[in-house]
């Protein structure tokens, strides 16, 4: 379930330092104005009204260019299959179609999301998708052969509740302030320190320090998007028991966490670049990073509830 939100940070960063790139040739190669220096204006002679109004520009654009293109990275990255519900399917194939379609006109949904497998030995599931009526539901052949069918329907309803909140698009809104910041904070660090050079090589310094800061930057903005991240997983949690029941919701759990133990063992190469961003953490400062609290406490609290 972690993947979600490692594709969409992973795509926003993409998209903002190719604005920044195209940015910074159109303003090496045509001489327009794009410095947002003036000596006469502002502190160290940087035009911040000018700057915010192009933060905001820029980082809603990429925001929404990364939710828009949500559904189909995570086809491309994941390797999805998409199962058509009229098609030729396997009992299995069939069986997860009718359960996401199940849950998802008992949570309300007019439109039912495209539903797909990934092969993978994780035990894992994903929600994405730019609106409700363009989301994608997916699970991976490690979970169809490790969970049972309680466990299965737990986390579909999970995922279908994420669909149903329109968390993908509150994520965006989220992921649009803190990109306006990035922006902002990257491009005044980096004209103070291209100040630091020699004049000639002032625009050099200056692109590849936005650049760098840019993502500097957006990596410590990804804890805030994590922080939000792990409040929705209660939520989601919470609507999963009201969809397939408390039950079933907290079976998913304790399977989860089950499997996931195992995995880390055996499973270490499997997806390597997102290990930090799954649902146990080893330290606090990997914590701060994951998209998903600890088991336990998500166990916990459904049964408080």
């Amino acid at each position: 379930m972690a993947k979600r939100l490692f594709l969409f940070l992973l795509t926003n960063i993409l998209v903002l330092t190719t604005i920044v790139i195209v940015w910074s040739i159109i303003v090496t190669f045509t001489g327009v104005s794009g410095s947002f220096t003036n000596s006469a204006e502002g502190l160290a002679g940087i035009n911040y009204g000018s700057l915010m109004i192009f933060s905001i520009l820029v980082g809603f654009i990429g925001s929404f260019l990364s939710l828009a293109a949500s559904r189909f990275i995570a086809k491309k990255m994941m390797r999805v299959k998409v199962l058509d519900p009229n098609g030729q399917l396997s009992s299995q194939e069939r069986a997860i179609v009718e359960k996401v379609h199940k849950l998802s006109r008992s949570a309300g949904l007019m439109h039912m999301p495209q539903v797909g497998i990934y092969q993978s030995r994780e035990v894992n599931a994903f929600a994405t998708g730019p609106t409700k009526k363009r989301s994608l539901v997916a699970v991976s052949s490690g979970l169809l052969n490790e969970m049972d069918d309680d466990a299965i329907e737990g986390v579909i309803a999970h995922e279908i509740t994420h669909v149903a909140n329109g968390d993908m698009v509150t994520m965006t809104l989220l992921q649009g302030i803190v990109n306006t910041f990035v922006v902002f904070l990257s491009r005044i660090a980096a004209i103070l320190v291209s100040r630091l050079v020699r004049s000639e090589l002032e625009m050099i310094v200056r692109i590849a320090a936005i650049i760098i800061f840019q993502i500097l930057f957006s990596i410590l903005g990804s804890i805030v998007v994590s922080a939000y991240s792990r409040h929705r997983e209660y939520r989601a949690d919470h609507g999963g028991a009201d969809l397939a029941g408390r039950d079933k919701m907290a079976h998913a759990l304790r399977s989860l966490k089950d499997r996931t133990a195992v995995a880390q063992v055996h499973d270490r190469t499997d997806d390597a670049a997102i290990q930090t961003m799954k649902i146990n953490g080893k330290s606090k400062m990997v914590s701060l990073f994951s998209s998903h609290p600890p088991i336990d406490e998500r166990i916990a609290r459904l049964e408080r509830r």
